[in-house]
């Protein structure tokens, strides 16, 4: 008996074949790069967003950016650059920017709808696709208010990419 699960053993290891599993260091769908700069610097100088928390509508909690803790601050980003997924089923995807998240009067919320097109791409069985995106080329990113509002913390918008191909380069630089 033992020697027949042996063999069944051996056979289903040889069936095997590369493309049953997903290396973890292929390319998949990438997420929108997005950098942030102070607005008021005579130079493009990257800045920190405090207290950042961006969550769309059909998610309660918001991004996670922060994966190792398990209290509300995962959702806060306290960095100058941060990556977005995009909807893969959809052509836009829109987006709350609260900036200083929980900080009794100083709490601001901007909202940004990312308007794209997008691509599937087979990569492998185990794999199976991923996306890519195109930002519109007319107006690819649509603020809910002016960035001259006095209300808006977010002052400028500038796409420095718009074929989101991978996560290694940046795509938008937000000034603020």
């Amino acid at each position: 008996m033992k020697k027949i699960f042996l063999l069944l053993f051996v056979f289903s290891l040889l069936g095997c074949e590369k493309d049953d599993i997903c290396d973890a260091t292929t390319p998949t769908t990438p997420r929108l790069v997005i950098e942030f700069y102070d607005f008021n610097a005579s130079t493009e100088t990257l800045k920190n967003v405090t207290k950042l928390k961006v969550k769309s509508d059909d998610v309660a909690e918001g991004v996670i950016f922060n994966e190792s803790l398990t209290t509300p601050d995962r959702y806060l980003s306290n960095s100058s650059k941060i990556f977005l997924p995009l909807k893969t089923t959809d052509v836009t995807t829109k987006y709350n920017f609260t900036h200083n998240f929980g900080v009794a009067g100083s709490e601001n919320t901007d909202i940004l709808e990312f308007k794209y097109s997008t691509q599937e791409f087979y990569i492998s069985r185990a794999c199976g696709f991923k996306t890519l995106f195109t930002l519109n080329a007319t107006n690819p990113i649509i603020p809910t208010e002016p960035f001259s509002s006095a209300s808006s913390w977010i002052k400028n918008i500038v796409i420095v990419k718009s074929n989101l191909e991978n996560e290694n380069e940046v795509h938008v630089k937000i000034f603020f």
